[in-house]
């Protein structure tokens, strides 16, 4: 019998609340680690991949690593571009949908509440916004590319 999105919903519930910094299982093939620091859980699936709802808790989160620096980074840094990042991994899209126009193209003018892209995780369609006011110099990243939890999207000239 296979581990359904409800059991393994309950593991994170029952983790939480357990006084244990680590759990691991391994199902008919499926591997499951939860850890937890102080206040936190980390749910980190490993094969096959199961998508998990974000916990109940307001202070939980799921962890990721950051993108090392590369030498483009370093460039912006020195250029004075702002870098609008990912909150979170998953697929980047430029447009509201397939057939509608980007939200942003290279040369555009944004606000600070200005929705430039959205990033889909775990089936929720995340809308992110420009955070500062300014010009798009650079899209980083292709439509419907994966991306890491802190990877820049777009180089913003800020104004």
């Amino acid at each position: 019998m296979a581990l359904e999105l409800k059991d393994i919903h309950e593991l994170v519930q029952l983790v939480e609340k357990a006084e244990v910094a680590e759990f691991h299982m391994e199902h008919e093939g499926t591997k499951i680690t939860i850890k937890k620091a102080v206040g936190e859980v980390a749910v980190q699936p490993v094969a096959p991949v199961v998508q998990l709802p974000p916990p109940t808790a307001q202070n939980s989160t799921v962890t990721t690593q950051s993108p090392a620096p590369t030498q483009e980074t370093k460039e912006v840094e020195d250029a004075g571009l702002h870098k609008i990042e990912s909150p979170m991994v998953g697929t980047f899209y430029r447009s509201p949908s397939p057939d509608a126009d980007p939200y942003v193209q290279e040369g555009n003018t944004v606000s600070v509440d200005s929705v430039v892209c959205i990033v889909e995780a775990m089936k929720l369609m995340n809308e992110i916004e420009a955070e500062v006011n300014g010009t798009i110099e650079k899209i980083l990243v292709k439509n419907g590319e994966l991306v890491e939890f802190g990877q820049p999207l777009f180089l913003v000239r800020t104004t």
